[in-house]
């Protein structure tokens, strides 16, 4: 990817340029203060009939908000599912867009779950589209495919880190269809004899390391928290540094006590995202389930 670069806020005085506070050190202080809870906002169908909302632009849109009133106070970090406000054009756009303008008005972290994978010109369009400050789609952290190679996003490395932003490069994804790829051992280049998930993996490091990020860095990973991490040939000793996503707690099978087990000395640099367990409370339980959950997870890293 890329080294360092240098960054500038949203709210820049008009004198010049302010430095914002690299999005690894936001998160940073939000696992220590807030723990490692992430809620996923993911407008399943059955969830809106569920909640009584429509199916539409309008329906997404409450439940965003909804889910982003319930989170805050109870975990730091929101991670919506891009998908689910597409579906309904611009009308799931502009809801999503508020709901991002929520998420940030409560003093929430956001990862915009999109996993945008593009090459040049067009990945950095990407980036700027979700993590430019003037963006109305801005988020702190987006995640991306490097399946066209990790290089490829380079350009979105420097855009995110220009403002501020960060990334969370898919690793090891515990979808079934992606074992065979991940846990591929490469023939050629300066990975061979690894696999491709323990090169993206490498790559990620490195990329941080020419940062000089070592609290934790700004370019994160996806990591499964219901895959073989050792079986993919990812090594979680070396991921202290490192912001991983970890998807799959609650309804997919893990629990927060699989954190320690299943991260080693890098469970405190993880987020764990929960959604549909969550989400099935409904809009009235909500907000307790989370604070619940919340005190869960960071019980199990006391």
């Amino acid at each position: 990817m890329t080294g360092p670069v240098g960054s500038t806020g949203p709210d820049a005085p008009a004198g010049g340029p302010a430095t914002v506070r690299p999005f690894g050190e936001r998160l940073a202080d939000v696992l220590a203060d807030a723990g490692p809870l992430c809620v996923g906002v993911d407008p399943h169908d059955w969830l809106l009939d569920a909640w009584g909302l429509g199916r539409d632009a309008a329906g997404v849109r409450e439940f965003g908000l909804r889910v982003v009133e319930a989170t805050a106070g109870g975990a730091g970090v929101v991670k919506p599912q891009v998908a689910f406000f597409e579906r309904f054009g611009s009308g799931g756009l502009a809801a999503l867009e508020e709901v991002l303008a929520a998420a940030r008005a409560a003093g929430l972290l956001v990862v915009g779950d999109a996993k945008r994978g593009d090459v040049g010109s067009t990945m950095a369009a990407y980036a700027e589209a979700w993590t430019s400050p003037t963006s109305p789609l801005r988020v702190d952290a987006l995640t991306v495919s490097p399946y066209l190679g990790v290089g490829a996003l380079a350009g979105a490395a420097s855009a995110a880190r220009a403002s501020g932003a960060g990334l969370f490069v898919l690793g090891a994804t515990s979808n079934a269809e992606a074992h065979d790829l991940q846990s591929a051992v490469t023939a050629t280049g300066p990975r061979a004899g690894r696999t491709v998930a323990a090169g993206i993996v490498e790559d990620v490091l490195d990329d941080n390391a020419a940062a000089g990020e070592t609290r934790l860095g700004s370019i994160g990973l996806v990591l499964g928290a219901t895959v073989d991490l050792a079986d993919r040939g990812v090594d979680v000793s070396r991921l202290t540094t490192t912001p991983v996503l970890a998807p799959g707690f609650g309804a997919q099978g893990a629990t927060f006590a699989d954190l320690p087990r299943r991260f080693g000395p890098a469970a405190r640099s993880v987020l764990a995202s929960v959604s549909r367990d969550l989400l099935s409370a409904g809009p009235r339980d909500l907000a307790s389930a989370v604070l619940r959950s919340s005190e869960e997870a960071r019980s199990c890293l006391a």
